[in-house]
């Protein structure tokens, strides 16, 4: 089973620190793509770029696991 995460604290964390994903994805030194890929499931994060991401938008090791840990709740269909 892959799981997929719910990173929409995340994504509200970026906007309430840097404005738009560009300008995160700049201090990453990523491109605005790759971050999308990374808050959409696509691609993976590395732990040096939770790490970084932790740094530039302040957040405590203690919550790190509610914006890159939050597994997404799935609909389950019922006939």
């Amino acid at each position: 089973m892959i799981y997929k995460y719910d990173y929409s604290k995340l994504n509200g964390k970026i906007v309430e620190v840097f404005g738009t994903k560009k300008k995160f994805a700049q201090s990453m030194n990523l491109s605005e793509k790759s971050i999308s890929a990374k808050t959409t499931n696509k691609r993976g994060w590395q732990q040096p770029e939770i790490s970084k991401a932790c740094e530039l938008l302040q957040i405590p090791s203690d919550e790190i696991n509610s914006y890159f840990f939050k597994y997404k709740v799935q609909d389950i269909e019922q006939n």
